[in-house]
């Protein structure tokens, strides 16, 4: 057994952590959803002679774990959900004549209350108030005593009732202390709040950040909280430093977050209600026409005979189910569920293995035509479709995964990892009974480019979904059926919307203040003094972001990590002459990529539930398997061919860009690894040629191209020289000696004749 797995089998540790430490899905995963929520197992194919895995659970990527609700209060919150879904449909057909602002103040009504009863508020309450005794080991603070349903509390009720008032508050037409009458007055009252207004916004204030520490923990509210102080206290500061302002009064701070279009209602809570809800309903309507059972199957038919058949499988898999599902903890926790079993028969260990089904699924987050929440606040900030958007991470989506399959084929090779016997069906007869899944994604790549808007082409190809759902018996979306999807797409989108509504504090404080171009002007000016040359100062500033970028996801979820990133770094690269594509797509990777950087890499806190393997362990194996994917983005920013790598030039300068970028990955993976394929192990010297090669080749300059392709051959020719070293045949007259001295040790020490040695020899 390998050093630090749990002695107890695979299933029961992966529900024993999951329940401690994972969240449970409230977006699909890989089979139909229960009314509490969490995902049935898969069917998934079967090893020869072994059960299938774990039942999977679906996680996102910015979600603590959620309730599951049983009783009045599951269908209390169904019925909610299900309604805001009609409504999201309707709103893209038939938008409300008030504008949008007022239709995000409906949607942020319906869905704030929700997350106050589907999500815990993790706050300790005195023993005696909730159970007799200590709490259960891996009990929630606030979990109930075994055996009593997990329900909402009284204070969880009053507050999605205090979040309904505060949220529909500017819509009421009817007057409420001296304020109130209506959409258009609240309006007309913008910069002279009355103090019901003041009040009113303070309390949304407070329920929004409450929203996001249930939801995503205590590192973002913080995050939002020293903002606030910033903006409050900012006078006080002394005058001569860059980030002084001349400070902002409560009103003023509550003016720009409630009644503006840059705070609460701004463009990252825009996007939830727009773009993001569609999507995670098109998810949940796909999956449970049985599509993310046919992606796994496919996967484990395609590789089932090679020597590194598992190990493509799950980077498969992750990559199919990735495609609709835009969360990379989802994505592993889904693909682990079913692909851990064959990885653990192929002789991978637990780490090993959580480590690549981590990486594999983070990879969820950039693959089109999904990608994550933050591609979409992309396309709003730069004013761009969202296809365009697609079309910039085709190639850093293929560079990544090639980077992980390099990692697997290394892999493969190193641990010795044999063939597994699969019991699948054929690859072509699954597509052809079940490749109509593909469908749906095809249609919303098809609209987008004949010009039909994001919202349109996400509600017609979940229509195709639903109706191609019925050419399987297994997947007919009935009725109920369709009632869960549309409700569970909602409730998936619960932490989402409250990121961005506390993003949108962030923001709106930037915004005022002006502390983005100051933090901006900070970045430069430190690159500057320890340079002057313009090449070195860009690389310098790049570095600095990269290491600030990363810093950050440590702390808050994707989302907000590329908000933050976007308005404080963004402009320092923008200020150095970077397109506004490759700033935008530089802050997005390193944005995603923090998912697996220890030690709060929630996609490998997943996959090791799944595995049973020690948590940060598997963590710094998702770093290694996603390592080149981290030098990628800096290609980007760097030099003007980088933006090749975006799709944007001449089609021959795309071309070229890409095959020396892939490479480069390949270079970087040789390093990572210690093995040059087809040739054998690399030593420590090559390992730092190949290092050094892959990031001259990532550069995408003449020179550095030329260079590194030389520090790969010499890579190369140290292998091969190692080769033969390892083949040659030993020195006879060594060999000759080793005998002989084995026989004169033999003969001075007599043989242990007790019976435990005999058996044991």
């Amino acid at each position: 057994m390998p050093e630090g797995q749990d002695p107890v089998p695979p299933t029961a540790k992966a529900k024993r952590d999951r329940a401690a430490r994972v969240s449970t899905v409230e977006q699909p995963a890989t089979g139909p959803v229960r009314p509490g929520g969490a995902a049935e197992p898969p069917p998934g194919p079967a090893l020869a002679g072994e059960p299938t895995g774990p039942a999977g659970a679906g996680h996102d990527d910015e979600e603590r774990p959620a309730r599951e609700l049983t009783g009045a209060p599951a269908t209390v919150v169904a019925v909610v959900a299900f309604t805001v879904a009609l409504i999201v449909l309707t709103q893209v057909f038939r938008p409300l004549a008030q504008g949008s602002q007022y239709y995000l103040i409906i949607f942020l009504a319906g869905v704030l209350p929700l997350v106050f009863l589907a999500y815990r508020s993790g706050l300790r309450r005195p023993a005696r108030l909730t159970r007799r005794g200590p709490a259960p080991p891996g009990d929630p603070a606030d979990l109930p005593a075994r055996g009593r349903p997990d329900r909402p509390t009284i204070g969880d009720w009053l507050l999605a009732g205090l979040a309904l008032l505060v949220c529909l508050y500017p819509v009421l037409p009817f007057p409420i202390a001296g304020a109130g009458g209506g959409y258009d007055a609240f309006l007309d009252r913008q910069g002279l709040l009355t103090p019901t207004d003041v009040l009113l916004g303070a309390l949304l204030l407070a329920l929004l950040i409450e929203a996001c520490r249930r939801t995503t923990g205590w590192v973002l509210p913080v995050v939002c909280l020293i903002f606030l102080g910033y903006g409050y206290y900012g006078g006080l500061l002394p005058q001569h430093w860059a980030i002084a302002h001349a400070g902002l009064d409560f009103a003023q701070i509550i003016d720009a977050l409630y009644n503006s279009g840059s705070g609460f209602y701004g463009t990252p809570l825009d996007v939830a209600a727009t773009y993001i809800v569609l999507f995670t309903i098109y998810g949940a309507v796909l999956d449970l026409s049985g599509a993310g059972r046919f992606f796994v199957d496919l996967s484990v038919a395609a590789f089932r005979r090679s020597r590194s058949a598992a190990g493509r499988t799950a980077v498969a898999a992750g990559f199919l189910l990735g495609t609709v599902s835009g969360s990379g903890t989802a994505t592993a926790v889904s693909v682990g569920a079913v692909s851990w079993p064959i990885l653990r028969r192929a002789g991978y260990p637990p780490e090993q293995a959580g480590g690549m089904l981590a990486a594999a699924g983070v990879g969820a987050i950039l693959s089109p035509p999904t990608l994550g929440a933050a591609a979409f606040i992309v396309a709003e900030y730069l004013g761009v479709s969202y296809l365009t958007v697609l079309g910039w991470a085709m190639i850093p989506t293929l560079l990544y995964y090639l980077g992980i399959l390099l990692a697997v084929e290394i892999d493969a090779r190193r641990f010795g990892v044999r063939a597994v016997e699969v019991v699948a069906g054929s690859p072509g007869r699954l597509l052809l009974r079940f490749g109509y899944h593909f469908s749906s994604l095809i249609v919303i790549v098809v609209l987008l480019a004949i010009g039909v808007s994001a919202t349109r082409s996400v509600v017609y190809a979940t229509a195709l979904a639903f109706a191609l759902s019925f050419l399987d018996r297994r997947g007919w979306l009935t009725p109920d059926r369709l009632f869960t999807a549309l409700a569970t797409g909602v409730r998936g989108v619960l932490p989402v919307v409250a990121v961005c509504g506390a993003a949108g504090i962030i923001t709106a404080t930037t915004t005022k203040t002006g502390l983005g171009a100051q933090f901006a002007g900070l970045l430069v000016r430190a690159a500057e003094t320890l340079a002057d040359r313009p090449a070195v100062v860009l690389a310098l500033t790049v570095v600095f972001a990269a290491v600030a970028l990363a810093l950050l996801g440590l702390a808050v979820p994707v989302t907000a990590s590329f908000i933050i990133g976007w308005v404080i770094i963004g402009p320092a690269l923008l200020a150095l002459d970077v397109p506004a594509p490759a700033a935008a797509m530089f802050v997005f990777y390193y944005s995603v990529l923090s998912e697996v950087t220890p030690p709060t890499a929630l996609a490998a806190v997943g996959a090791a539930a799944i595995t049973g393997g020690r948590t940060v362990p598997t963590m710094w194996q998702a770093l290694k398997y996603a390592l080149p994917a981290f030098l990628a983005p800096i290609a980007f920013v760097l030099t003007g061919p980088g933006e090749h790598l975006l799709g944007r030039g001449p089609v021959l300068g795309v071309l070229w860009a890409a095959a020396v970028a892939c490479l480069g990955i390949a270079a970087v993976a040789t390093a990572s690894g210690g093995w040059l394929l087809g040739i054998g192990p690399v030593g420590v010297p090559g390992r730092i040629l190949a290092g050094l090669g892959g990031l001259l080749l990532l550069y995408l300059h003449p020179v550095s191209i030329a260079t590194g392709v030389a520090l790969l051959a010499a890579t190369a020719a140290l292998a091969l020289a190692r080769r033969r070293t390892d083949r040659r045949p030993p020195d006879p007259a060594a060999q000759a000696e080793s005998v002989e001295a084995t026989s004169t040790s033999r003969s001075a020490s007599p043989p242990d004749r007790s019976p435990r040695k005999r058996e044991s020899s």
